[in-house]
């Protein structure tokens, strides 16, 4: 079967004195409904399903093989709230979890939502729920659905006495806030524009329509979000609209249904700050007077505060980057890094203010730890998560007092045992000479060099921790290594490590990776390289195969952002105004041209590419469609004689995330791998014109 080939309708771009052909726009403009763009979406599924048909059978013992190490009847470790504990459980055969109670001091388990039942009851094809929030009191429960995967959700209500919805569920929410007063009937939650950008924060009042709800904040600057949250205390309400990089904060005192929110400390371009609720003060980490890597401050409650008033609780250190905390009663829980590792640092509260911090300490060399879900705020016990490349996660409680730590849970992992397995960290010369440190993980037994996956994502500041994945053991298994490149973009080296992969430094995320590949390979670790990245990592998939096609065996460019120029300069949809700090705006020709320099879509070129498997979702409200859809059309042009297989996938009832099936995410994992293996192995071909 031969590849599609979608109709060209000549179009240019001109911007800046330049012209940029785009002989595929129409695939954006005619819209995701329009019978030709799904055609050519349904052809594309066709020819995967062709490339793919020989392939069954080695993707179904993937599969099989990945089924083997879910326990599919588990519950997760329960998370206390007020008189409750709340968790989730999984049950054999059935896709999607259940959110169920119980009574802190025992008793049976309630059930709250079977998202099962609710999916074939409603006759939906996909269902998410991210995010939960019992009331203070617990007779209500309140969650967000979407159905669509276009990230537009619906809040409802559940009356726990009766089992029922209390009221009509309010529509076209945001899913980045949710949270209650603290009388238990109020709710907070935020709206967005026509872009999808979180924009207004609402108080909505059981039993009152949606219209009647009260606009507490509107943010009407397009390039910042709206926010809203409620302290630990569950006192206040700390809202506000926050940009990449500049933050605005104002509180409101939960216990008063008529109080507005006032305004502690205003937006300041380059400033930015989480804060939360000391009591008689408030906390802030911030990198306000040059603190680059953040520092923990304190300022006093009282009007007309500014930053001439803090006080350092945890001063500026330049090696150790401050990300998060989270306050208890008598302790407070900071969260960051330092020597490229995550790690947690207690001070307690005392009558003065803050004690030294305690850094906790792990056994092993290499691993990541996170602040899990704490909702209880007298509490001398904090939950945390902890796991490394070797180590399914653990839930952990820590002792703030002594630092030990107690096994709440260890992740359950049928079949697997991690002393088969080894972890390491090596590090590389990028091409500007920076070092960049690679993760990776393999078999005991594996020969090497070995067929090497290579992951990374690059952008902002979020950093690929080493964590355990089940997912990757069949690769392991069949005597791969995988690997993940730390990049400048992300933050693995603290916050200057991700100014160094954003704007006019872009391209360093690029380079780093490249060379990462070129280093495994040097250090005798990497026989056949194949690389895979999703979103910003899609971005980062589709230059890294401009820059150096040969390298790559095969790539996985997942839900890609690869038509940064035509995206960036239409701040009609979703985050392109938000985002301007991260990769520019290209109404500035500075700007414009770097992006020009990478942007993947218009920079492929007549060359020799490697396999390359692009998927997308129909529904995705972040990384369009017509992204991956215009890469592949004009890919399918430009190949040259002996590149690889190319397809396109789309998911046609999802969207950014893929399917909300866990064993459907399952398969989707089985499909890739098996692409993997046949492009190593040779089975794949070549992929013709």
């Amino acid at each position: 079967m031969l590849p599609p080939r979608p109709a060209k309708k000549p179009l240019t771009h001109s911007l800046h004195g330049e012209s940029r052909p785009d002989d595929y726009h129409w695939l954006k403009t005619q819209g995701k409904t329009d019978p030709e763009v799904l055609g050519y979406l349904e052809a594309e599924n066709a020819y995967l399903d062709a490339v793919m048909s020989p392939l069954r059978e080695t993707q179904r013992a993937i599969y099989e093989e990945l089924l083997s190490h879910v326990q599919e009847e588990d519950d997760q470790p329960p998370v206390p709230d007020g008189d409750w504990e709340y968790f989730t459980r999984t049950e054999e055969g059935r896709a999607h979890p259940l959110f169920l109670r119980r009574p802190r001091g025992g008793g049976e388990a309630q059930l709250l939502l079977d998202l099962n039942a609710l999916k074939e009851r409603e006759g939906h094809a996909n269902v998410w729920v991210y995010v939960t929030r019992p009331s203070p009191d617990g007779r209500f429960w309140a969650s967000l659905l979407d159905t669509t995967g276009q990230e537009v959700w619906e809040l409802r209500v559940l009356d726990t006495a009766t089992g029922e919805l209390a009221e009509a569920p309010l529509s076209g929410v945001s899913g980045w806030t949710l949270d209650w007063g603290a009388d238990g009937r109020t709710l907070f939650y935020a709206t967005e524009d026509a872009t999808q950008r979180p924009a207004r924060i609402w108080r909505h009042t059981l039993g009152q329509p949606q219209t009647a709800d009260e606009e507490l904040w509107h943010e009407a600057d397009p390039t910042f979000r709206a926010w809203a949250h409620v302290a630990e205390n569950g006192t206040t309400l700390l809202l506000g609209g926050s940009a990449n990089m500049a933050d605005e904060v104002a509180a409101l005192d939960t216990r008063d249904p008529a109080a507005r929110p006032q305004v502690l400390l205003p937006r300041e371009r380059g400033v930015e700050v989480q804060l939360t609720d000391g009591g008689d003060h408030w906390l802030a980490l911030t990198n306000q007077g040059g603190a680059s890597e953040f520092r923990l401050v304190r300022l006093p409650k009282r009007q007309g505060v500014t930053w001439a008033d803090a006080q350092d609780v945890l001063p500026h250190d330049p090696q150790r980057y401050l990300t998060g905390m989270h306050l208890f009663a008598g302790h407070l829980l900071v969260a960051g890094r330092e020597g490229g590792l995550t790690r947690l640092w207690v001070l307690p509260r005392t009558a003065q203010g803050y004690g030294p911090a305690r850094r906790v300490e792990f056994p092993e060399a290499s691993y990541t730890v996170r602040i899990g879900a704490n909702h209880v705020y007298d509490t001398a016990t904090a939950r945390i998560l902890y796991t490394s490349l070797t180590r399914p996660t653990e839930h952990l409680d820590l002792d703030l007092n002594t630092l030990e730590t107690r096994l709440v849970k260890a992740t359950p992992v049928p079949n697997y045992d991690p002393a088969d397995y080894v972890a390491e960290q090596v590090w590389v010369d990028a091409q500007d000479g920076e070092r960049v440190p690679v993760s990776l993980v393999r078999r005991r037994d594996t020969a090497l060099p070995a067929p090497t996956l290579l992951y990374g994502y690059g952008s902002y500041g979020a950093s690929m921790d080493p964590t355990f994945s089940l997912s990757r053991l069949p690769l392991l298994g069949r005597g791969w290594v995988w690997a993940v490149a730390h990049v400048r973009g992300g933050a693995e080296l603290g916050r200057r490590w991700y100014d160094a992969g954003r704007l006019a430094h872009k391209k360093n995320t690029f380079t780093d990776f490249i060379a990462a590949g070129e280093g495994l390979r040097a250090a005798g670790v990497a026989g056949d390289l194949v690389a895979m990245g999703r979103s910003a990592g899609g971005l980062l998939m589709g230059a890294v195969v401009n820059l150096r096609p040969d390298l790559w065996k095969a790539a996985f460019v997942g839900v890609p952002f690869v038509d940064v120029l035509s995206t960036m300069l239409d701040d009609s949809i979703p985050l392109t105004t938000g985002e301007y700090d991260e990769w520019g705006n290209p109404n500035d020709p500075q700007a414009y041209a770097t992006m020009r320099e990478y942007s993947p879509y218009d920079n492929l070129r007549p060359a020799v590419y490697p396999h390359l498997f692009v998927s997308t979702g129909l529904n995705d409200p972040r990384v369009a469609y017509w992204e991956p859809a215009k890469y592949v059309a004009r890919l399918r042009d430009l190949r040259q004689p002996g590149s690889g297989v190319l397809v396109l996938k789309t998911n046609l009832g999802a969207g950014h995330g893929g399917s909300s099936s866990r064993y459907d995410a399952l398969n989707e994992v089985a499909e890739e791998f098996a692409f993997a293996l046949a492009a190593v192995e040779g089975r794949l071909g070549a992929g013709g014109q």
